[in-house]
């Protein structure tokens, strides 16, 4: 018996990957690690932050920008593993609880979604972590199927919620049919009851519509997803049509979900034009807060009232992510929970 947690369950600290001059960052390196240290203090509040460090020196530089940032210091983590990028979400290890309530870790493959991007060295990050104990005494087990994290949802009972073409794909997962990949889901996270969409998609995102930027799980009968009110606007006829899919799912008890909309920003646009994959529905849920994405926009208030109608326990926080979706992500895409 596996079981696949959700996100608001119990948690023992959160993995980031740090950004190094070798990343696509590296022309704005100060500002975006100006954002991991207010993030790693935000996360150290309440739980144990792993930081991803390429090497010794790097791990001297983060701790040196983290403390100041008001990171406890007790709660830091540092472990090695040479990085290409610092998408921890879909690089990161994905946790199942066994039947003895133990902790394993499964190590998909990463391949830079659909080979858009280089990602060896990211593809190994998790199998690195784990030979030098920064997981603690979990086991690890390894899949060959491409499994990014940001791409699967779940309600903890056994529920899937994804957009068929990140994981039904030539590019990813060549000769699979989706029929191959449930086997597998199901092997390997104890997943039972299968949410496909097949619509859905934000602008600047390279992810092909990962579900942590479209539609989240609250709770087991309430989702949170990207709603786009402009029929001008370029994403309304895919989140449109995503919503008329929402409205038809149902629960493993064949009851439809309460759906609870959030707004879209303005769009923000680079320096070439190209418009950057800003949203809400990439918040990170940790013990006793949420972390939400902001982008100096007037629905960022309205975002941040209807996370805590729906997380009325927890904190909600907010982080400025426009650094961050300058390279096609924002906050839950950096970061990956480990369960508790």
């Amino acid at each position: 018996m596996r079981r696949l947690p959700a996100e608001w369950e119990p948690q023992s600290g959160v993995m980031l990957t740090w950004p190094h001059a070798d990343t696509d960052w590296a022309d704005r390196l100060e500002q975006v690690e100006t954002l991991y240290a207010e993030l790693a203090a935000m996360i150290s509040r309440f739980e144990r932050v792993l930081i991803v460090c390429r090497d010794r020196d790097h791990a001297e530089r983060i701790r040196g920008l983290a403390t100041p940032a008001g990171a406890d210091s007790a709660r830091l983590d540092l472990g090695i593993a040479p990085s290409n990028d610092t998408w921890a979400r879909d690089h990161g290890p994905i946790t199942v609880l066994t039947d003895q309530s133990q902790h394993l870790l499964l190590d998909f493959r990463f391949n830079g979604w659909g080979g858009k991007f280089s990602a060896d060295r990211d593809d190994r990050i998790t199998a690195r972590l784990a030979a030098d104990g920064l997981f603690g005494d979990a086991r690890l087990e390894t899949s060959d199927l491409v499994l990014e994290g940001g791409a699967i949802e779940t309600d903890g009972h056994g529920t899937l919620l994804a957009v068929t073409r990140t994981l039904v794909d030539p590019r990813r997962n060549p000769g699979r049919t989706r029929a191959d990949i449930e086997h597998e889901l199901t092997a390997r996270l104890g997943l039972r009851h299968f949410l496909w969409l097949e619509h859905g998609a934000i602008s600047g995102d390279d992810t092909d519509g990962h579900i942590d930027t479209l539609v989240r799980f609250c709770d087991p009968r309430t989702l949170c997803y990207a709603r786009c009110e402009d029929p001008l606007d370029a994403d309304f006829a895919e989140l449109q049509a995503m919503e008329a899919e929402l409205r038809a799912l149902r629960d493993p008890q064949g009851c439809p979900y309460r759906l609870v909309p959030l707004p879209c920003p303005a769009p923000i646009l680079d320096e070439d034009g190209a418009r950057l994959p800003a949203g809400y529905a990439n918040f990170l849920i940790i013990n006793d807060a949420v972390l939400l994405p902001v982008y100096g926009d007037p629905a960022d208030q309205q975002a941040c009232a209807i996370l805590d109608d729906l997380f009325p326990s927890h904190d909600i926080l907010t982080l400025d992510c426009r650094p961050l979706i300058r390279q096609g992500g924002s906050l839950h895409c950096i970061s990956m929970q480990l369960p508790g």
